[in-house]
Parts: structure tokens; C-alpha cells; sequence
């Protein structure tokens, strides 16, 4: 529920020890929710990108971006290029950046993968979505936390490394 940047809390979570590994980016047409959510007509294309982001080795969430073309422009070209690094990290150093509410899912393992990159997930899992304005110009987020990720112990690491701030 922390509205603050999950890259931020993950790197802190593994002690650094954090990796985002690109499984996807390319030019496509959204899912229906994802245009719903974007406001995008049918036939719009935008850059998805699907990464998986690791704590201490261990694939920890899945996230998948969609920014539509339009976004892409001025100075958010930058976008277009981020290769491993987190996306997380820009968003939350933005000062033109708000933030619509969570939107919030339970995925059951149903023999489908999030990702044509992945394994189908063989317990259920909790995903969360967000649309993002970075001066005033919509990409949405969408993060499922997968079943290695250990909120207890992420948890744990976080009070234990904030308690002598």
C-alpha cells in the first residue's frame, strides 16, 4: 500500500543487491484494461516493457510498463532507452510526477504465464497498477509480486536497516 517507490524499498530490502533484468520491450497494442486505463483509443500503439526485478538474486516482482507513444516525446524520450535500469527510479525523481490510485489483483495460478518470458505461476499471487503523470503525460505500472518474494522477510529488513536512521 506504500506510495512510495518499491524500487527504492526493494533495493534497501537486499542490502543493494538488486537487479532488473529485461525480458521484453517493444512496440504493441495494449490489453483492453491497460487502453481503459491509459484512456487510449483501440488502435493505439505504446512501448511495453517487461522486466523482472531481483533481491538478492532472487526474482522478487514482475513489472510490466505501458507508455504510449505520446508520452515518449520532449524530454521523456528518455524512456525509450532505460535497458536494466529501474523505471522506478526516474518516475520517483521527477518533480512533475503524480500518481492515480492502486489498483489492486489477486492472480491465481491458472497455467498461464504473466509473460511469454516466464513460467506459468504455481501458487497465487498479488499484483498491483498504477497510472503515473510525468508532466501530465499518463504511463501505467503494473507490478505482481511473485512467489519467491517473502514480504516477512522484506519486512524484517526494512525496520531492522531504518531502525538506527
Amino acid at each position: 500500500m506504500n506510495r512510495g517507490s518499491l524500487t527504492e524499498r526493494l533495493i534497501h530490502a537486499c542490502d543493494g543487491q538488486f537487479k532488473v533484468e529485461v525480458l521484453s520491450q517493444s512496440l504493441q497494442r495494449p490489453s483492453l484494461s491497460e487502453r481503459r486505463a491509459l484512456s487510449l483509443p483501440e488502435h493505439r500503439l505504446a512501448l511495453v516493457r517487461e522486466v523482472l526485478l531481483y533481491g538478492g538474486g532472487v526474482p522478487w516482482v514482475f513489472a510490466r510498463s505501458v507508455i504510449p507513444l505520446q508520452t515518449l516525446t520532449g524530454r521523456l524520450r528518455k524512456l525509450r532507452h532505460l535497458d536494466s535500469r529501474p523505471l522506478g527510479a526516474l518516475l520517483f525523481s521527477d518533480p512533475t510526477m503524480t500518481r492515480e490510485p492502486f489498483q489492486w489483483a489477486c492472480i491465481e495460478p491458472d497455467g498461464q504465464p504473466l509473460s511469454t518470458q516466464l513460467v506459468p505461476l504455481d501458487k497465487r499471487a498479488w499484483g498491483r497498477r498504477s497510472v503515473f503523470k510525468l508532466s501530465a503525460k499518463p504511463l501505467l505500472v503494473c507490478e505482481v509480486f511473485l512467489p519467491s518474494f517473502s514480504l516477512q522477510d522484506v519486512a524484517n529488513n526494512i525496520t531492522t536497516s531504518h531502525a538506527y536512521d
